[in-house]
């Protein structure tokens, strides 16, 4: 089961990293398998915090979401999370030629490479529990630098790519990703426009 991935993403990436590779699992099995399943985590536990717990900024009135508007943001936040890491596996298997490495007809290399770096960013959901903005910020930036560190040490076990090219090539994949971040930024934005924006509830 690709689960039993998860914890050595944290105890051996190195030697994970090279049982990934040998696995050669199919992006099909990957998001069945995993991604499907880990990237349940974050929209779950943030539709349990904003509709039962609440957060409240400074000496301001208690504020939740109201069921409906949480659960429609979540299962956006949760599409989002799956094109994401397609989007970026993808695009690390297209450019992956330019540093060295085979094309995969499947980008089953790219898509596990950034479905299995994502591991820590996909745990760190359970921070949604506790809806305090500066605590979900540190945990997403503790994770976010945990996760670029898997995607470093990942590139030349499961893409073949050497080490001094991959600092650089890690550096190419996080500006991708900031731009799909961006852009998930302004959707957001619009799709709040279009009438899906949050109803909250105060006290």
């Amino acid at each position: 089961m690709l689960l039993n991935h998860l914890p050595g993403m944290f105890t051996h990436p190195e030697s994970e990293w090279k049982a990934i590779r040998k696995e050669h699992a199919s992006p099909t099995r990957i998001y069945v398998a995993y991604i499907g399943l880990l990237a349940l985590i974050g929209p779950v536990c943030a539709y349990i915090s904003t509709t039962q717990f609440g957060w409240q900024v400074g000496s301001g009135p208690l504020t939740k979401l109201s069921s409906a508007s949480a659960l429609q943001l979540n299962l956006l936040t949760y599409l989002a999370i799956l094109v994401g890491v397609f989007g970026l596996g993808w695009m690390i298997d297209w450019m992956s030629k330019t540093y060295g490495s085979q094309h995969d007809e499947q980008a089953a290399n790219g898509i596990a490479l950034a479905a299995y770096s994502s591991t820590p960013l996909m745990i760190a959901g359970f921070a949604s529990l506790y809806p305090v903005p500066w605590f979900n910020m540190l945990a997403y930036l503790v994770a976010a630098a945990y996760a670029g560190y898997l995607m470093y040490k990942g590139l030349p076990s499961v893409l073949g790519i050497e080490e001094d090219r991959a600092f650089f090539f890690s550096g190419a994949i996080l500006t991708i990703a900031l731009v799909y971040l961006v852009g998930t930024r302004i959707g957001t934005v619009i799709i709040w426009n279009l009438g899906f924006a949050p109803e909250f509830i105060y006290g």
